[in-house]
């Protein structure tokens, strides 16, 4: 693991060295199941990075004025600038799924949003960034292991939210929306 690990991430310097010097942006999204190992990939990805043209997105919740914003806006602002590449520790995709999973929006805003986010997707990629979408996920016994982990590590409680004592009640809903995800967003310019 660790030989063909250090192979990879010799890759990523690679490439983070072409995205330098050709001006180019990307825009790499993680998202998955609470639990499901989005932050250990992405510390993996970024280890052996240059911090000045790397840098991670993970937002919290919208404040009350972003709530009144266009909902794609406070991730617009984060989009990478020529030479960088950005890592999204969730990203708009909440909207397709914790969000109506958990209550945080309407039936009408998660339409809305699943009818512009292949739009909003394709116009990202017509201004040159190059974007990568990754679902992590995990087995149901898998993320109540890792959430009594969690528990019990004084390192590991920071990880801990309301949303994720939920989780295992609302496992088969998350599925749903996650399936729905895949089939309305998963397109030939930007697959998952």
């Amino acid at each position: 693991y660790n030989q063909e690990l250090r192979l990879l991430q010799i890759e990523l310097v690679k490439l983070q060295r072409w995205i330098s010097e050709n001006n180019k942006r990307v825009a790499v999204i993680f998202e998955g199941r609470d639990a499901a190992g989005k932050g250990g990939n992405i510390r993996r990805f970024m280890e052996h990075l240059n911090p000045r043209t790397s840098r991670l997105v993970a937002l919290n919740k919208p404040t009350e004025i972003e709530k009144g914003q266009w909902y794609f806006q406070r991730y617009l602002r984060e989009l990478p600038n020529p030479g960088e590449m950005v890592f999204f520790d969730r990203s708009w995709y909440n909207r397709a799924v914790v969000e109506p999973v958990n209550g945080f929006c309407t039936e009408e805003q998660y339409e809305r949003f699943m009818h512009q986010v292949n739009d909003v997707e394709r116009m990202l990629q017509e201004s040159g960034i190059i974007l990568f979408k990754f679902w992590l996920d995990t087995s149901k016994d898998e993320q109540a292991e890792r959430f009594e982990d969690r528990r019990k590590s004084p390192l590991k409680q920071w990880k801990l939210s309301p949303i994720d004592a939920k989780a295992q009640d609302l496992w088969d809903m998350y599925t749903k929306y996650r399936d729905e995800m895949f089939k309305r967003t998963h397109t030939k310019s930007s697959p998952w």
